[in-house]
């Protein structure tokens, strides 16, 4: 197991029980991806990387009962979340199948349209799982990414980094090494697509508030149980220091709780393009 999918193993339980509030924290990203892939009733839709069911669940609602939903995740776990949440919600239009992104198990020219929110920057081999992508979605069919913008325009991330890196030694991540911010950098994803084959490629800056009824503890809660890098470091560290970084995160935060309200501005890129 690579030491990617094995930190998302450990990731599971959390996600899963943060998955409403993630749901919601993202629901303008999961809006704008459904339209820039062209989303609508009746069509089949492939979604690479789901998490604990988003953005899958959302476009089963979207597509309706004519269209359909092929959930992956290489997470079991996470497969056994989005399938409970599927069941919950009663939705009867999609399937759940754990998959590895680069080894797709369908026929090609199966799905109108392949999605990816959030995930493709943690792909063992980025080349490979784009290809698998376009390989799957028929002729003329879109794909559609979304990743982080810059670390320094997304607060919700970099809050922690920033007080952390007061105490812990943080190591500058390889460019290219599976991350958060893997893509930022503009054109950097666009261009592996167009290596992949993809045409029509369209990169959008897409800015928003990640918002949840959370209150500054709310918010440290969410994110040491959630990014598993910040749980190991927490973990290695004595009780005292955790609390002072603890109580720093939540006062350098403090500016994004509105009326005791979660409000960070983000921003993220969304990239689409078709199959030729």
């Amino acid at each position: 197991m690579s030491e990617t999918l094995r930190e998302w193993s450990e990731n599971a339980a959390a996600w899963r029980e943060y998955s409403a509030t993630i749901r919601t924290m993202f629901a303008p990203l999961t809006a704008a991806m459904i339209d820039e892939a062209g989303i609508s009733a009746g069509q089949s839709v492939l979604d690479v990387a789901g998490g604990p069911g988003e953005p899958s669940l959302t476009i089963a609602e979207t597509v309706g009962s004519t269209g359909s939903v092929t959930y992956t995740d290489a997470v079991a776990g996470m497969v056994v979340a989005a399938e409970e949440e599927g069941k919950r919600r009663g939705l009867r239009n999609i399937q759940f199948q754990q998959a590895l992104a680069d080894e797709l198990p369908f026929a090609d020219n199966s799905f109108d349209a392949s999605v990816c929110r959030l995930g493709v920057m943690f792909f063992p081999d980025v080349a490979a799982g784009l290809r698998e992508m376009l390989r799957v979605v028929k002729p003329r069919g879109v794909i559609c990414l979304a990743v982080w913008g810059a670390a320094e325009r997304n607060p919700f991330t970099n809050v922690v980094t920033k007080v952390m890196s007061r105490h812990v030694e943080m190591p500058a991540a390889e460019p290219d090494a599976p991350g958060a911010f893997r893509f930022a950098e503009k054109g950097k994803l666009a261009g592996l697509l167009e290596e992949a084959g993809a045409t029509r490629v369209r990169e959008r800056e897409l800015n928003f508030h990640i918002e949840a009824p959370l209150s500054t503890e709310g918010y440290w809660q969410l994110r040491a149980a959630t990014s598993g890098t910040l749980r190991e470091k927490l973990a290695k560290l004595p009780p005292d220091l955790v609390q002072k970084i603890r109580s720093e995160v939540q006062d350098a935060a403090r500016e994004y709780f509105p009326h005791d309200q979660m409000s960070f501005p983000a921003e993220m890129l969304v990239v689409s393009a078709r199959k030729p």
